[in-house]
């Protein structure tokens, strides 16, 4: 009976081991309690709110949540809500390059994408500080968000190789031919212009 129960437990450890994120080699980004490893950078609202990390518009300015540590090959996957209208964004192999009194902090690098309403380029890929749209979503991707609910994020970034995907749907996949960095931090947006109100949660990364 004993041997059995142990062998029970076992199954289970190893089981649960699998699954977990760090078992398989993705690490969390996001603890659920608080923004240890992340930076805020502007005015605006960044808090853990019901295990979630929630951004809004408080100083209609740019608003970027950063991490402390740097990546550059690398899978990242996330769940985002918006809860209302607005523009917000991921941004991968990106820098803090100065502030703005006006407008908030100036960032340079690329950008996923990342929008309340659908047929907004949700997935597609836009250069800050730079080329502006560099891959616009395909018909397929376009579609793919789902309005007021969780939706699934995922970036893979090999060099200069990136591919998106929302929902498990292909957005972009796109080989840069001229990368402005090769490396750097990852962020979350706030969009000027006010309005915006997203969630985010169940953020891990897997570095190759």
């Amino acid at each position: 009976m004993k041997r059995c129960s142990f062998v029970v437990v076992l199954l289970f450890v190893i089981a649960g081991f699998a699954l977990s994120p760090s078992g398989s080699g993705w690490t969390p980004l996001f603890n659920g309690k608080d923004l240890s490893g992340w930076k805020k950078n502007g005015d605006e609202k960044w808090v853990v709110d019901q295990g979630t990390i929630l951004c809004e518009s408080t100083a209609n300015k740019y608003g970027y949540l950063t991490t402390e540590k740097t990546y550059k090959n690398f899978v990242l996957r996330l769940k985002f809500k918006g809860e209302a209208e607005g523009n917000s964004g991921v941004f991968i192999h990106s820098r803090i390059t100065g502030m703005d009194p006006e407008h908030g902090p100036d960032i340079e690098g690329m950008q996923v994408e990342v929008d309340a309403g659908k047929g907004k380029h949700t997935g597609g890929l836009y250069e800050s500080g730079g080329r502006g749209w560099v891959a616009m979503p395909t018909a397929e991707g376009e579609n793919a968000l789902k309005p007021g609910e969780w939706n699934d994020l995922e970036v893979s970034v090999q060099g200069a190789h990136i591919v998106t995907k929302l929902n498990g749907v292909t957005v972009v996949e796109y080989t840069d031919p001229s990368p402005k960095f090769p490396d750097g931090v990852i962020a979350l947006q706030i969009h000027t212009g006010g309005g915006v109100k997203m969630r985010w949660k169940d953020i891990q990364v897997k570095e190759n």
